[in-house]
């Protein structure tokens, strides 16, 4: 059995659809005996959670499966393995960059925010 990552591709759809479109990209750790297996699960994933529901606005919202747009073998799971790349090359740069450094920033208040709320509720027990 190997480790195989694949990125399982959505297509959310709220309301009318009349939005800017938005497709939800996932990576999923998958174990399997070999790609066809780990690609079958991917595809079985993507379908089993294809959903309809309704949003507090009680607008319609459609998760729809568009396929599995990658699969790559993970050689070994250990510490700082790599599990995942791509290159990416976007027309502008600084755009870019600024998209990054925010999503970054976002990361490291989360972290800030859990070792508050952990050191909060560990002083609450004592």
């Amino acid at each position: 059995m190997g480790w195989y990552i694949s990125k399982i591709i959505f297509q959310v759809i709220c309301g009318d659809g009349e939005h800017t479109p938005q497709f939800d990209e996932q990576l999923r750790l998958i174990q399997a005996g070999n790609e066809q297996e780990a690609l079958k699960k991917a595809i079985e994933i993507g379908l089993e959670e294809q959903n309809t529901f309704n949003n507090s606005k009680d607008e319609s919202v459609i998760w729809s499966f568009i396929d599995v747009a990658e699969l790559q073998r993970v050689n070994e799971l250990k510490d700082k393995t790599e599990l995942y790349s791509r290159i990416v090359e976007p027309e502008n740069e600084e755009n870019y960059v600024g998209l990054i450094e925010l999503r970054a920033e976002r990361v490291r208040s989360n972290c800030e925010r859990q070792s508050i709320d952990s050191l909060l509720g560990s002083s609450l027990s004592l």
